[in-house]
């Protein structure tokens, strides 16, 4: 059975967001979460086949996707900000509990939410997001390490060109014509809107801020023994495939998968990271 995708608003913190909600709202539910540059666009091939057996609700961040983009002047564009737009967004449907879909940025908002309220989260799905150093490409590592504010601004706009976007996208795909290029064509026409490059550098750039929160969220996975399962691009240029298998250090029991793709697997990995998420989550959820 397929499910229809519905493109829905809530007001968060006087701000409307918009988020992508399929599948039976008695079922539990699975909180997709987005990566740079993209939104919840990204997840608009995995939704349908989740949604056959789950709830899903994917919402795209303030200045991302639909969702209202305020001025920096306006709304803080950091992680800490973000993190509680999305824990007042999950109020505002009233999900108790869910499991987390992470990649890219969607990881330290999802983990700053599953770490400090261990209880709601009933199971992790990672897809090249990152929670430790092992998985930071030396290039990207040493952005997040510099203390020179002005040459991570300049790295930080150089992230902003249809060049680096194609980058992420197609680097690391064997077959890159499985890409379908509509995908990084609409999160380069969202990056370019007017404004947007301020709003993109205060995130990117608030970026070294999540590795002082490394230790306690490798706490979290300690103490919970969470189930998680990792999806990763294993030629992903940013989160490199160490990143995948560091979760075991923290979580014996994660269960790690390592494709052959890059940052953004989905566009060429749909089918199969469904299957592996729909019998992860099978087993984890219902016992």
């Amino acid at each position: 059975m397929t499910h229809q995708v519905h493109h829905r608003y809530v007001t968060v913190q006087g701000h409307q967001i918009f988020y992508r909600e399929a599948g039976p709202r008695d079922a539990p539910t699975i909180v997709l979460l987005h990566g740079f540059p993209s939104s919840s666009f990204m997840y608009r091939n995995l939704i349908p086949q989740l949604a056959d057996r789950y709830h899903v609700v994917a919402p795209d961040y303030p200045g991302y996707g639909w969702s209202d983009a305020p001025k920096p002047s306006e709304f803080t564009y950091d992680f800490e900000s973000v993190t509680a737009v999305m824990v007042d967004f999950l109020a505002a449907l009233k999900l108790e509990s869910f499991a987390l879909y992470i990649q890219d940025f969607g990881a330290p908002v999802g983990l700053r939410i599953a770490s400090r309220q261990p209880a709601r989260v009933t199971a992790i799905i990672t897809q090249n997001g990152n929670a430790y150093v092992d998985g930071l490409a030396p290039e990207f590592l040493a952005f997040l390490q510099s203390d020179d504010r002005d040459s991570q601004e300049v790295f930080a706009r150089s992230q902003l060109t249809l060049d680096a976007t194609k980058w992420q996208y197609l680097t690391g795909v064997p077959d890159p014509t499985l890409v379908d290029p509509d995908a990084f064509l609409h999160d380069q026409t969202l990056l370019d809107r007017p404004g947007n490059d301020a709003i993109q550098v205060a995130m990117l750039t608030d970026y070294p801020h999540n590795l002082p929160i490394y230790p306690e969220i490798h706490r979290y996975f300690r103490e919970s023994q969470v189930p998680l399962l990792a999806v990763w691009g294993a030629n992903d240029p940013i989160f490199i495939a160490a990143g995948a298998t560091a979760y075991q250090k923290d979580l014996p029991n994660a269960e790690i998968h390592l494709l052959d793709s890059g940052h953004f697997a989905l566009e060429t990995h749909a089918d199969t990271i469904a299957a592996y998420a729909l019998d992860f989550l099978d087993r984890a959820l219902k016992g």
